[in-house]
């Protein structure tokens, strides 16, 4: 018995070293080289991906709402001086939304985008150089042909976490080979991002419409005590997904949904008017919900 029990400790132990090796192998794989794709909406999603030409879309995300019907035209507002805006920035160092957010638009066919950023510019520079003795004859750069905007698109983004959940310390108090998997592995950790959307009627300032959207994925972080430092730092920074990704996976998921509800939308009325004085009145109000409280009014 006793030649048996060592007989099968040296065999266990002849096996280790290799089952070691097989499961590091493994996690150093998942480590580097793995991420889950960004879900939009509880859906799988690539992101704001391909081309617009006009009204044709080439490698749009298939996940992308579309319109057969465009809906009028909208300009995109950023507020660039809100809060959210400099620590996205900052943060992520991923720029503005405005450009993903324009490809999406055009790819869905619901508005036409007009300029009314840095390169309207550009486009009144044209105009002058055309108006003056420079200009070419013929150029047709004549008054009254540039675009209104029906609409004023303004994102936000609400939340956008990196890294929310941690699972390296819960693997790695176990010790022992799974510890070693922990080490090599790093850190299981998930980017989460909330954006909304609001769509405005320029010529009544009423808002049309409004939309949340979120996104989520989960991240393996190459980070590990069995690597110098150097090597791990530089590891974890390339194969995390980036969380500017993430956020706009989120404005798909806004958008989507907005268009939804465009898509069934019913305008909102009030009795007597829009800005006539509302349904709420006061007693002694001169408007007719005011003269309805019991106000004299006049």
């Amino acid at each position: 018995m006793d030649t048996i029990a060592v007989q099968g400790s040296q065999a266990r132990s002849a096996l280790r070293p290799g089952l070691i090796a097989t499961v590091l192998g493994a996690a150093a794989l998942l480590s580097g080289c793995l991420a889950t794709t960004p879900g939009s909406g509880g859906q799988s999603a690539t992101g704001i991906t391909g081309a617009a030409g006009g009204a044709a879309t080439d490698g749009a995300n298939a996940a992308l709402a579309s319109c057969t019907e465009t809906l009028g035209t909208v300009r995109i507002e950023e507020n660039t001086n809100a809060s959210w805006y400099s620590v996205y920035s900052s943060r992520y160092n991923t720029g503005s939304t405005v450009p993903a957010l324009r490809l999406l638009i055009q790819q869905s066919n619901c508005f036409v985008i007009v300029e009314r950023g840095n390169s309207l510019n550009s486009m009144n520079q044209e105009r002058a150089i055309m108006r003056s003795d420079e200009g070419r004859a013929g150029s047709n750069f004549g008054g009254g042909q540039m675009v209104g905007a029906d609409y004023t698109m303004s994102p936000s983004i609400m939340l956008s976490d990196r890294g929310g959940t941690q699972a390296s310390s819960a693997l790695s108090s176990f010790g022992g080979m799974i510890g070693q998997v922990s080490r090599l592995a790093g850190s299981l950790s998930t980017n989460e991002a909330a954006t909304t959307l609001l769509l405005i009627d320029n010529r009544s300032g009423v808002q049309i419409a409004a939309s949340e959207g979120y996104a989520k994925n989960v991240d393996f972080g190459a980070a590990g005590a069995i690597f110098d430092s150097g090597t791990a730092a530089s590891a974890g920074a390339f194969t995390r997904t980036p969380q500017g990704k993430v956020i706009m996976a989120a404005f798909i998921d806004s958008y989507n949904k907005m268009v939804g509800a465009l898509k069934v939308y019913k305008a909102q009325t009030v009795k007597g008017g829009l800005g006539t004085g509302g349904r709420l009145g006061v007693q002694g109000g001169q408007t007719d919900a005011g003269r309805e409280a019991g106000g004299r009014g006049r």
